[in-house]
């Protein structure tokens, strides 16, 4: 190995150094309470030599969601292979346990990208995230063949479904999280039984109230935001 792959060796372990130590510190103390310092003293760095990897905090957290939804997103993750052939609605289904599964599997990226509320929008780095709006494509897209299909409703507006299904998977993910669960419950079985309810209510034709979403519905601080309001 040459002084140059062994330099970019080096700094790649570095900067995967400072990624996992910001994340504990995110998940365990908030984004907001953390600083460059407490990052550099938890792998007895400088303050200097972070930024020589990231300008800014902001730029370390972006990293981390960046990697978070590429884990969410990956196609060997998600295990959609064998569903291909699969009814559109069952599609549907896998794609949100997906989404379920990534919380449990995920829980410091899952806790960072969508409980933190000090965290900074992602929509600042728009085009950083191409990837998650092509995934939010997908998910209407599936929705809409839903429809076409008449597994759900022709005057369903695929965005509020979306919304809809997004926010009970991920508000069962929240509750497993904090440890909101009752002795025994099994979350697991609850957000199979919360993605069927709200497939049963989306195909049962009930008038929804909601607005279709404009933004990336895989944004962050969707559990808190909810929590919130």
């Amino acid at each position: 190995m040459g002084i140059k792959e062994r330099q970019e060796r080096d700094r790649e372990a570095v900067q995967r150094s400072i990624l996992d130590a910001a994340r504990e510190l995110f998940v365990a103390e908030g984004f907001q309470n953390v600083s460059i310092r407490k990052i550099a003293e938890r792998i007895e760095y400088s303050p200097a030599a972070i930024y020589g990897y990231f300008p800014s905090k902001d730029d370390i957290f972006f990293a981390l969601a960046e990697e978070g939804f590429r884990l969410l997103g990956d196609p060997q993750a998600v295990r959609l292979d064998p569903l291909q052939d699969a009814p559109p609605l069952e599609r549907i289904r896998a794609l949100f346990w997906c989404l379920y599964e990534f919380s449990r599997d995920q829980p410091q990226y899952f806790a960072l990208m969508f409980v933190d509320r000090s965290v900074p929008r992602i929509s600042r780095e728009y085009e950083r995230f191409a990837f998650a709006r092509e995934r939010k494509q997908h998910i209407l897209e599936e929705l809409q063949a839903c429809i076409d299909a008449g597994d759900l409703p022709k005057t369903l507006n695929a965005g509020v479904a979306m919304r809809a299904l997004m926010v009970g998977v991920l508000g069962v993910a929240g509750l497993r999280l904090s440890d909101r669960l009752g002795p025994g419950e099994d979350p697991d079985l609850l957000a199979a039984d919360v993605l069927n309810l709200t497939l049963a209510g989306l195909r049962s034709g009930v008038r929804l109230q909601s607005s279709g979403l404009t933004d990336c519905p895989l944004d962050i601080q969707t559990v808190a935001d909810a929590q919130a309001s």
